[in-house]
């Protein structure tokens, strides 16, 4: 019986404690309640959390820029919180997505759209702007295309970049090469390749090409000709039910690396973005392909003067232009409405032409509003270096179609792992078509298990 007693005694007591834990809990909560009800900081601003993937000069641009839109009024409070990779704050969404603890607003990577909008954790962007009347005219029209669906805008644009080629002006000069007339198609970049490279015996200092081993610049060269990625026009018109990569634009792309690593002028630097842009630095590749986003750092820290120019394309066919990559910024479905509102005047404030500018200027993302562009600080900018403009014109020179829209798969970062191993294969000295039909094989039963349990 006296161990019954203690027994009850002990859960009495942890009750209480429950009880007051509960309590302070409550307290906690209601303080941070303002007058209405909503959801408020200490001051009684509504107070909303973005989520966002941006390291570097880039988390410094980002945050100097919600500092100026939470000193621009006194009614909303914005707290940017890093979530490291798009991987890892993807992840962390899915934990947390369609209910109250989700953040107001999530940046993810364009190769998320389509996991995005099947989620159901998210508002579409087209609500706020047809309720609100939001002139969506005004923004970069190329970069909309990507995050427009059935008519809507799911998202907001917001890092946007595409590829370009970058290349070594004095490394053409001494090859004999006229450095203002750089290689535009797939067999004149063989050609300049051959004459840049440079061998000591069987050492090579200098290879005349190079292409990071990540599948974003494979779907770029296979969509500037025009070609689809997945069915469906590209996912576009229907959910997709196969790739289509390794058709005859995917195998030009393959047999164009081919063709320069077999003739030893392809330098495969692997898939570390500084590993190629260090090759390119100390001069160890002429050419290679790079984020217009990283333009700006390499050509101010390059010791030679370095060029920019558009994508190369195959010969049989004219170019199409880019699609956008980068990444856009997503509302959350199901929390309070007054922080969805906030949220919305919070993205306005994004695209404004003065918070553009500054966002293009100390990144190298494309301004979404190309307003932007006749800011002050880009023109100075622009004056400086002048490569920048030439990343715009490939974006605004691109023809809308299926192709540089881009395709739609929730599967993507899977596919594009694929595409890797394809690259990686075909640098051993695989075929070109066998380890691509291997890629799409994959790609395949990725997108079949995605669409299985969907439905």
């Amino acid at each position: 019986m006296k161990k019954i007693a203690k027994y009850f005694s002990i859960l009495l007591i942890i009750a209480g404690l429950l009880a007051m834990t509960a309590c302070t809990n409550s307290a906690n909560k209601d303080d941070n309640k303002g007058d209405d009800g909503k959801d408020s900081d200490s001051t009684g601003k509504t107070e909303i959390v973005f989520w966002h993937a941006m390291s570097g000069a880039g988390q410094e641009a980002l945050d100097e820029i919600v500092n100026d839109f939470n000193t621009s009024q006194d009614k909303i409070t914005v707290n940017a919180e890093f979530q490291g990779t798009y991987e890892e704050s993807l992840t962390k969404y899915r934990s947390v997505g369609g209910t109250n603890d989700a953040p107001a607003i999530i940046q993810t990577f364009e190769v998320g759209t389509k996991f995005m909008i099947d989620s159901g954790y998210i508002e579409p962007m087209q609500s706020f702007i047809d309720k609100d009347n939001y002139d969506i005219s005004q923004l970069e029209k190329n970069i909309l295309n990507y995050y427009t669906v059935d008519g809507q805008l799911y998202s907001m644009p917001f890092n946007s970049s595409t590829p370009v080629l970058l290349y070594n002006k004095d490394a053409f000069k001494e090859a004999g090469l006229d450095p203002e007339n750089p290689p535009q198609t797939f067999s004149e970049i063989i050609a300049a390749a051959e004459k840049l490279t440079k061998k000591n015996g069987d050492n090579t200092e200098q290879y005349g090409f190079s292409m990071l081993t990540y599948g974003w610049f494979f779907e770029e060269l296979v969509a500037t000709q025009g070609g689809l990625y997945v069915d469906n026009d590209n996912g576009r018109s229907d959910d997709a039910t196969k790739a289509v990569f390794n058709g005859e634009e995917g195998l030009r792309v393959f047999k164009f690396l081919d063709e320069m690593n077999k003739a030893g002028s392809f330098g495969n630097f692997g898939t570390n973005w500084d590993d190629i842009r260090a090759a390119f630095q100390t001069g160890k590749v002429a050419m290679y392909m790079d984020s217009s986003a990283g333009t700006t750092n390499t050509v101010q820290t390059a010791p030679f003067e370095v060029g920019t120019a558009y994508i190369p394309y195959a010969d049989e066919v004219k170019r199409q232009g880019v699609i956008i990559g980068g990444a856009s910024l997503w509302m959350s479905k199901g929390i309070d409405e007054a922080k969805q509102d906030a949220a919305w005047e919070f993205m306005k404030f994004l695209q404004t032409p003065a918070s553009q500018a500054k966002w293009h200027v100390k990144t190298g993302y494309f301004a979404i509003n190309p307003a932007a562009y006749d800011e002050q600080i880009v023109k100075d900018q622009w004056a400086e270096i002048p490569q920048l403009k030439v990343t715009v014109d490939q974006l605004q020179d691109t023809k809308p179609s299926f192709a540089t829209q881009g395709a739609l798969i929730s599967v993507f970062p899977e596919s594009r792992q694929q595409v890797v191993t394809a690259l990686e294969n075909l640098y051993q000295g695989q075929d070109p078509q066998e380890v691509l039909d291997k890629a799409v094989e994959e790609t395949n039963r990725a997108i079949e298990i995605a669409n299985k349990t969907k439905k």
